[in-house]
């Protein structure tokens, strides 16, 4: 990995404390890396050196060059380097004219999430859970100063390298870290901090939240979207295997209950901005993630329930600020 942007930026930066424990931190992720890791890594060596002076972050495609930069020739091993990286979750993407078409329609969930952000001006922004880092090139392109996103799978991480590769020099930087690994700011982190589609997977989802607060400053920002079922403040699912077929989902609470919790952990100002169900058009299947995808999740005879007779799919997006 190339940390010296990073590095430099925060050691200029209100987070430069985190340069205590992050080197650290890099090393001993990479070190227990996983199996395919170098395959990954070659696959991302193999891309040909491709230069370009137009991006667009703020296009349903996350856009960098474009097709007539480059000749089928020249663009063919590019095609072949994205291939050996499949499968390709959240997106989409558009690199020199190959349309990467992802599982999921990720610029979806951003247009339901932007109206109802504060402005992203100029701010410090935490994506934990960032996937391939989709979203990031999108809080970039809304104005953000710098952009940083935790994910601790390292497929979505040389996904990530192989877009940034191309886009050139970004404040935009992914770790392969999880929530437990970020430090305590003591209310001078992240000026926003959002955290989608990650509180089902975690097992204590308190304490996750309480990861958030910590990595935020005073007044701060959370953007929190997470799957939900319908009930009051007490209501809360618990699968007792698997749920839409995966197997590390353990609470999925009412919306009533996530106000409650958030408040509770003493954030202010929350607010309730979205709840879609989730549709067979956002999550499906495409030629760059092979494999089932929402449809197969889904009972055949009743599409609002799940394969394992629960609710199907529903999201919601809460916002919430700390105590200035």
């Amino acid at each position: 990995m190339d940390t010296d942007s990073l590095y430099r930026f925060l050691g200029e930066s209100r987070l430069a404390p985190w340069l205590d424990t992050l080197p650290t931190q890099l090393d001993t992720a990479l070190q227990s890396s996983h199996g395919k890791w170098q395959e990954w890594q070659t696959a991302l060596a193999s891309a040909p050196d491709l230069h370009t002076t137009h991006t667009d972050f703020n296009s349903s495609a996350v856009q960098v060059g474009v097709a007539t930069e480059v000749d089928d020739a020249t663009r063919a091993p590019l095609l072949v380097a994205l291939q050996a990286l499949i499968p390709w979750r959240k997106g989409p993407y558009d690199l020199f004219g190959i349309e990467v078409d992802t599982e999921w329609r990720s610029d979806w969930k951003w247009e339901r999430v932007l109206p109802h952000l504060s402005p992203l001006e100029g701010r410090l922004v935490l994506d934990v859970g960032c996937g391939s880092g989709y979203h990031m090139w999108r809080m970039l392109g809304a104005g953000a100063q710098a952009v940083i996103g935790i994910d601790p799978t390292l497929l979505f991480l040389t996904q990530f390298q192989l877009i940034k590769r191309y886009a050139g020099e970004q404040p935009v930087w992914m770790l392969p870290l999880k929530s437990e690994d970020l430090p305590d700011f003591r209310q001078k982190g992240f000026d926003t901090v959002f955290s989608m589609g990650v509180l089902y997977h975690r097992r204590d989802p308190l304490g996750h939240l309480q990861e958030l607060r910590r990595a935020l400053k005073a007044g701060g920002e959370l953007v929190l979207e997470t799957l939900v079922v319908e009930g009051d403040a007490h209501t809360t699912l618990m699968p007792h295997d698997r749920y839409a077929k995966m197997r590390n989902v353990w609470f999925i609470p009412s919306v009533a209950l996530l106000e409650l919790w958030l408040k509770r952990l003493g954030f202010t100002h929350i607010r309730v901005v979205d709840v879609t169900v989730t549709s067979t058009q956002e999550q499906r299947c495409t030629e760059w993630s092979k494999g089932e995808s929402l449809a197969d999740f889904l009972d055949p005879s009743d599409s609002s329930r799940t394969i394992e007779g629960y609710p199907a799919p529903l999201r919601a997006t809460l916002i919430a600020n700390t105590p200035a």
